[in-house]
This record gives structure tokens, C-alpha cells and sequence, in this order.
């Protein structure tokens, strides 16, 4: 995969050095160079070394293989932004947990200190990968008239992260998170049914286990079981039990009108949905949420016009009926390309990263001294 892409509205504090940069998702790792003269270019694409696709394997041996993965992509005399489709602790680089990469694991693993040990000659950024979408986010031309914007990530795994532009801050809770929604309980109702599934962190009923890349074909089958009459013509029954087939699949049934497809996609931006009026509800300065992520990407118009029609027809109390459209008027979907996680963590390494916002009491209580560094960016 090749090309480049300059960005406009850079800060005056970015360098003009080319970068080694790496995005790590739950499936995928992508690696490549970039600089703000010449884009994104050279990326290549490889498999994660992920519990999912690696089942059996010890997390410490994935970890491993993860750490080698990313230093082997950083040429000598580079430095290096890597995105992390993990929670992570935007203060010190540490990663809490990633269920798409190392399932129900949540042994705190230093990354940025792994990286550090493994290519001491490196400069090491390592951010969230939503985080780093919205650093990319922040330099386009819609966001800069936007008070708070919003990036919301649909793939392996569901996140969403949100910063004051006019401050740059992106606030955090006490132990460096922000935005984990994958994580929020939902309760999913179909045909008067509750719909309860298991998320790869382990829990039943979290978001991302409805709503992700593979919660979305696990309520697949959750739905042809309960449905069988009506799924065995469905062309999305060749991918039910094939990951590799059912993305292909589902797209195809939903272009040629398959009602199943149709029913499917209702069901999997519901939670998505709720999760963003709510959103709205509790900050109405958020100006802007973008849509990012393979699933949302990939579905594109059928996903947008999915979940701007749960905020059409539950939208928020008095001011959707005073004022139609206004909650489902705040989401777009970038063009390819236009929120990178990748061109995110070049500029975080360039120095056009996110301040993270102070914790409050909470955080004292639990971390009086609090961690930092100067090579991790939120």
C-alpha cells in the first residue's frame, strides 16, 4: 500500500522530520513512514499477533512478538509514533488492557519501557489508537470552528475520545483513560427478548460485544438462531461461521436490500447510538463526532445513515422536537483517510499531540504522585 497525503492547518510546533509510524488494532498492524511534507507513505500491513489469532498462546509470548513487530518497523536514525488499539494510561504509556489483542488479560504491560529496552536508539511516542485518530482529526478543516470533538472508533474494538480544541486538553479519569464506552454495559432488546453476549474482555453485555467487528457477527448468529426460517436465504449465512467471509458478506446483503442484513445493522448501531446521545445530553458543546473504524468505514453510508436515524427517531428530549435533526446533524463520516490513526501518531511524534487533562480528587487518593513522561502524548 503506497501513497501520500499532505496535511493542512499544522501546528507551528510540528517538525518537518520523517517519522516511523505504527498502528496497532486488534487484527491488523500497519506500518509505515510519514512527514508533514509528504504524507503517509511506504505503509505495509501485516497480521496481529492477537489472542484471536493466535489461540493457546501465553500473553507474554504475544506481547513479545508485539514489541518485535514494532521496533523491526522503525528504521535507524527515525523517531517513532505508535498508535495502540489498547486502554491505555495516556500519562505514562502503560497499557491496561486490550481485549481484540490478549482477551480477559488485564496485567498492566509497560509498552513504551518494552519499546524503550528493545531500540534504545529510538525517540518513542505511543499513544491510543482513537486518541491518535483524533489528533489527526483536529488538524482538518471541519474541526477547527468546533468547541469539543468527538471521535468514535467501530472495529475489533469500540472506543470514542473527546477534546476542548480551544484548550487542545483531552480530559482523563484517575488512572489515564478516557472514553472506553466498548466497556459500558448495554442492555440490547430484540423481539421482546434481552440479547446477551459475551465481550472478549470477558464480561456479558458490553458494548463492543454487539457492536464490534466481531460482536457484530456474534449478534449474527445470535439472531439466526432465534430466526431460522428467516436467515436460511440470507446470503449473510455464508459468513456466519467464517470471520474472514462475514465482513465481505454482510456488505454485499446490505447493497442488495437482504432484510436480515438490514435487521442486523438496526440492531448493532442501536447501542452505538444511545451511547452518543447520551453523549450529547451531558455535553451539548460537543460540536462534532466523527465515525472511524474498519466497521464504520467499511459499511460507510449504510452505517451513518443507521445511526443518524435511532437520533432521528429518539433524538433528545425537546430540543430534536424544537429544532429536527440536531442530534443526528453533530455525526459525520471522514472520507478514506481523513482520520488516520497513523497520520495521528506522526504528528503526536512531530509534537502536535493532545494535553492530558489534570485528574481530580479521585486520582490523589489513589496515585498522590502521579505518573508522567515526556515521550508519551495523550
Amino acid at each position: 500500500m503506497t501513497g501520500a497525503q499532505a496535511l493542512p492547518h499544522l501546528p507551528p510546533s510540528v517538525t518537518c522530520a520523517t517519522t516511523a509510524v505504527v498502528d496497532v488494532g486488534g487484527t491488523y498492524v500497519r506500518r509505515g513512514l510519514w512527514s508533514p511534507g509528504s504524507g503517509l507513505r511506504d505503509v505495509d500491513v501485516v497480521r496481529s499477533p492477537s489472542l484471536r489469532q493466535n489461540p493457546g498462546e501465553p500473553v507474554t509470548r504475544l506481547r513479545a512478538l508485539l514489541v518485535k513487530l514494532i521496533a523491526e518497523a522503525v528504521p535507524p536514525g527515525l523517531a517513532a509514533g505508535v498508535s495502540v488499539g489498547a486502554a491505555l494510561d495516556h500519562r505514562d504509556g502503560v497499557v491496561l488492557a486490550s481485549a481484540p489483542l490478549w482477551g480477559d488479560d488485564d496485567t498492566p504491560f509497560d509498552l513504551l519501557g518494552a519499546l524503550r529496552r528493545g531500540r534504545p536508539d529510538v525517540t518513542w511516542t505511543v499513544l491510543n489508537d482513537v486518541t491518535a485518530a483524533l489528533v489527526h482529526l483536529m488538524q482538518s478543516p471541519p474541526a477547527q470552528s468546533c468547541r469539543k470533538i468527538m471521535v468514535v472508533t467501530v472495529s475489533t474494538g469500540v472506543a470514542c475520545r473527546v477534546v476542548d480544541r480551544r484548550s487542545g486538553t483531552m480530559p482523563l479519569d484517575g488512572r489515564g483513560l478516557q472514553g472506553e464506552i466498548g466497556h459500558l454495559p448495554v442492555t440490547l432488546v430484540e423481539d421482546g427478548v434481552p440479547l446477551v453476549l459475551r465481550c472478549d474482555c470477558g464480561r456479558p453485555g458490553h458494548l463492543a460485544a454487539y457492536a464490534s467487528g466481531p460482536g457484530i457477527r456474534g449478534t449474527a448468529q445470535a439472531l439466526a438462531l432465534r430466526r431460522p426460517r428467516d436467515w436460511q436465504d440470507s446470503p449473510l449465512r455464508a459468513g456466519l461461521d467464517d470471520p474472514d467471509r462475514f465482513d465481505t458478506a454482510f456488505t454485499a446483503a446490505l447493497g442488495a436490500g437482504d432484510p436480515c442484513a438490514g435487521q442486523l445493522l438496526a440492531v448493532v448501531t442501536r447501542p452505538i447510538a444511545d451511547v452518543l446521545r447520551t453523549a450529547l445530553c451531558l455535553d451539548p458543546e460537543i460540536d462534532l463526532i466523527a465515525l472511524t473504524g474498519g466497521v464504520a468505514t467499511g459499511l460507510a453510508q449504510p452505517y451513518l445513515s443507521a445511526v443518524r436515524g435511532h437520533l432521528t427517531d429518539q433524538g433528545l428530549y425537546l430540543t430534536d422536537s424544537l429544532q429536527a435533526g440536531w442530534s443526528a446533524g453533530h455525526l459525520t463520516l471522514p472520507a478514506a483517510g481523513g482520520v488516520d490513526p497513523l497520520i495521528g501518531a506522526g504528528l503526536a511524534a512531530a509534537g502536535a499531540g493532545l494535553v492530558p487533562g489534570r485528574a481530580g480528587p479521585p486520582d490523589a487518593l489513589v496515585d498522590p504522585e502521579g505518573a508522567s513522561s515526556a515521550e508519551v502524548t495523550a
